[in-house]
């Protein structure tokens, strides 16, 4: 059995990205039934760029992880370039996962594409 590398243990323990941002452009939440882990993600968007991104995880040492690495993928980028953001490119940013854990770093990606279509619809009802 694969064991978690040292980079997901250190986001883990010390997630730069886990915060709640109270006056967010956009919010995607997104759980996973089976195992549990639900994952909230806040974008900041200024210029169609996000600015400033975080996060909320409840779950597994994987699933704190890989949103924090999502958020790092994500911060700085265009709307656009984070739609394109996969789970495999999280996965390689922590080293890799168990492949039992794989399904975080794909709720990650889904909860990124939640907030950003939030944000999308928000701006097109002028809020």
């Amino acid at each position: 059995m694969k064991m978690y590398t040292k980079e997901l243990m250190k986001r883990f323990r010390d997630p730069k990205h886990m915060k709640e941002i109270k006056d967010a452009d956009g919010i995607g939440q997104v759980g996973n039934s089976i195992c549990g882990d639900v994952m909230k993600v806040y974008i900041k968007v200024k210029n169609d760029k996000i600015v400033d991104i975080g996060f909320q995880t409840w779950g597994c040492p994987a699933a704190i992880a890989a949103s924090d690495a999502m958020c790092e993928l994500a911060k700085g980028k265009t709307l656009k370039q984070a739609e394109q953001i996969k789970s495999k490119d999280i996965v390689k940013l922590l080293g890799e996962m168990p492949p039992i854990k794989l399904h975080c770093s794909v709720l990650g990606m889904q909860t990124l594409k939640k907030a950003i279509e939030d944000y999308k619809k928000r701006k097109k009802n002028g809020r």
